[in-house]
């Protein structure tokens, strides 16, 4: 059976339903933006209807159920019986009807419970989030899982959507070369924070691009696990650890950054979160390397910490001085308002070399700092995470 064709459809509407076929071409050009009828799926009729019409098409004022009708006649001609369906369902007519009464921000929250519901929204994964912003390579993987979920869920299948989206972007795909869709959105993400603000910047990440493509394998941390067996034995603090300043920036940063212990004056007790994290070599990597570039600073203080562990990362012997130099020269270029100067970067890279040190990952004095062969894996795996972290849209308030 041949694809239905969009003007044969329109010329047919135009026949039989002259009235409607002005608003059927103006709602399937949105819908389809010039690719054929057949590339449209459930996923991309739901966000024109439930999204793009009432915010995008037309006056604030008009009459968007009607422009979905017309297109629910369209796509009826076209053999397109269930995406047919949505256009006249109540579901439609229920958020159509909240973005005109109740305004954007009700019509947006109703249109993402109604997605949802629908079953072919990929999950996020524990390989992947998906961005608010998507690049052409992960817009594609989406649209890829989209389709996968809905064919299983028309076909009847009892369906897990993690794991069918996990399957959908791990497996080799010969339509992709032999690759898959996951590296290529890692791929795409490594590039897009390989190219990040100013020239110094970009000259020092490009090496970086290759080398944070693969996972880094957890590594022991023996200073964490020591302290942590200490809270779990419920033994007091000063039999076992000397007061040392690694010492208490370590259990400061156990406590405070972590959450994996609580004190009682000099006696300590280990949280459930910290429990997990005794018993799991790759758990307590994970939430060690991401405390090295923590979400949730300034995003100053991240390229700050971000531009230091990329410096360090090979195992360069540098004093703290020179450290702080060559970080405020990179993140100088990357265009921060006003300019950086070494005081701006002295307090982030000092913290982070405080945060290595104590965690046995880096060894440092007053004259040089240098990471030893875990410490260079755990900032390999923080710059990974950080690079492949999904785009989210930033808050003006």
């Amino acid at each position: 059976m041949s694809a239905p064709d969009v003007t044969a459809l329109l010329a047919e509407l135009e026949r039989s339903q002259p009235d409607l076929a002005e608003e059927a071409r103006t709602a399937v050009e949105w819908l389809t933006g010039g690719e054929p009828l057949e590339t449209v799926t459930q996923l991309d009729v739901c966000e024109f209807l439930w999204y793009t019409l009432p915010l995008k098409v037309g006056p604030q004022g008009g009459d968007h159920e009607r422009l979905a009708r017309s297109l629910g006649q369209l796509l009826r001609l076209g053999g397109l019986d269930r995406y047919a369906e949505l256009c006249v369902s109540p579901t439609t007519v229920q958020i159509l009807r909240t973005y005109a009464r109740e305004g954007e921000d009700a019509g947006t929250s109703a249109y993402q419970q109604a997605l949802e519901a629908t079953g072919v929204l990929p999950p996020d994964v524990p390989e992947l989030q998906w961005s608010m912003i998507m690049g052409p390579e992960e817009l594609g993987a989406h649209i890829a899982c989209s389709a996968a979920l809905e064919l299983a869920i028309v076909a009847g299948e009892d369906v897990d959507r993690t794991a069918l989206t996990r399957r959908w972007l791990t497996e080799p795909r010969a339509d992709l070369g032999g690759d898959s869709w996951l590296n290529r959105v890692h791929g795409e993400r490594l590039n897009r924070w390989v190219l990040g603000r100013g020239p110094a910047r970009r000259e020092l990440a490009q090496p970086f691009e290759v080398r944070l493509h693969a996972p880094v394998s957890p590594q022991p941390l023996p200073a964490l696990h020591r302290l942590l067996s200490v809270a779990a034995s419920g033994e007091t603090l000063p039999l076992r650890l000397a007061p040392s300043p690694e010492a208490l920036r370590l259990r400061d940063l156990a406590e405070r950054e972590l959450g994996a212990i609580r004190r009682d004056g000099a006696k300590l007790s280990i949280t459930d979160y910290g429990l997990r994290l005794l018993h799991s070599r790759s758990a307590m990597w994970s939430a060690v390397t991401r405390l090295l570039l923590a979400r949730g600073e300034h995003e100053f203080e991240v390229s700050a910490r971000e531009a230091a562990l990329m410096l360090l990362a090979d195992g360069t012997l540098m004093s703290p001085a020179k450290l702080i130099e060559r970080v405020a020269e990179v993140v100088g270029g990357e265009g921060w308002h006003p300019a950086t100067s070494v005081e701006d970067v002295t307090g982030p890279v000092t913290d982070l070399v405080a945060q290595l040190t104590a965690l046995g990952l880096a060894f440092s004095d007053e004259l040089a700092v240098r990471m030893d062969r875990p410490g260079q894996l755990a900032a390999l795996a923080a710059l990974r995470a950080h690079a492949l972290r999904p785009r989210k849209y930033v808050s003006s308030g």
